[in-house]
């Protein structure tokens, strides 16, 4: 299958590159998505954060090198990308429990994470529905937040602005600008390009734009639309990983350059049949 084969490829870049600087574009090139995407999609296949992941392979590489070399500890220390030993040492124990140079000691447990290899079983015991649309480009208004921080970091980042925004007042302001459709309030996940994150809490319009709002354009696209039917987050969540790791593989489809969007409608979020969407932007594959 070509989209595991790519993912593969990606995990051999990140091993030839252990003691090299790991490109996170260039891992997003090599399985054929933005960053943003690629960073999640690893997540939930690997259930393991891409940075979690290749600080575990970065420790483990170091515990064999201490207990088979003699390389000092500030050596390693630079080779696995750390600019300290302080650094370095805290990482190591972090994963290994001990510090380096308690590990150089015969008979200490250590841990070793093997290298990733992606064999996924599609289960597709529970259906998903879903419908396949092609929506002309549309405007959005209301408040965002730019995160340069890896996608893990801003997945924890997004709860506290949602709570900031209904706390502030914001939240029912956006409200009342809810024109067209996709209707309801929108979380609207912009990285494209590079590290950098923005995500807007806001809502499809041809209105004017409050003050304290900003705008965006969602571009022209085809989406993979998916119903959700249960409380918030946690269905929601839920289903962005089966739609990754269950549907995206076998559909015939693949990650188009266009936001995600999550669609939350009037209504109670904690309810079992509170209703949402998510919309998945894609593109045929060759």
């Amino acid at each position: 299958m070509e989209w595991l084969d790519r993912l593969n490829q990606a995990i051999g870049y990140i091993e030839k590159n252990l003691n090299n600087e790991i490109d996170y574009a260039q891992l997003a090139r090599i399985a054929c998505c933005s960053t943003f995407h690629f960073q999640r999609m690893f997540s939930y296949i690997a259930n393991v954060p891409l940075s979690e992941y290749i600080r575990r392979r970065r420790m483990s590489a170091a515990a064999f090198e201490l207990q088979n070399c003699d390389s000092k500890i500030i050596d390693l220390s630079l080779k696995y990308g750390y600019e300290s030993p302080t650094a370095f040492n805290r990482a190591f124990q972090n994963v290994h429990g001990i510090s380096p140079s308690a590990a150089r000691a015969q008979g200490v447990s250590l841990k070793a994470y093997p290298r990733i290899n992606f064999q996924i079983t599609i289960k597709g015991d529970v259906e998903m529905n879903y419908r396949i649309e092609k929506k002309e480009a549309f405007r959005i208004v209301g408040v965002m937040e730019h995160l340069d921080m890896t996608v893990e970091e801003s997945m924890k980042r997004v709860p506290q602005f949602w709570t900031e925004t209904f706390q502030n007042g914001m939240f029912e302001v956006i409200c009342k600008l809810s024109d067209q459709k996709p209707c309801g309030v929108l979380g609207v996940s912009t990285c494209m390009n590079g590290k950098d994150f923005d995500y807007y809490i806001a809502c499809a319009t041809d209105r004017k734009a409050p003050e304290n709002t900003v705008e965006h354009v969602i571009p022209a696209a085809t989406w993979a639309i998916f119903e959700c039917v249960g409380p918030m987050p946690q269905a929601i969540q839920e289903l962005q990983k089966r739609v990754v790791t269950e549907w995206l593989p076998t559909s015939g489809y693949e990650y188009a350059d266009a936001p995600d969007i999550e669609v939350y409608p009037e209504g109670d979020t904690l309810s079992q049949n509170y209703k949402s969407e998510i919309w998945l932007p894609v593109v045929k594959k060759a």
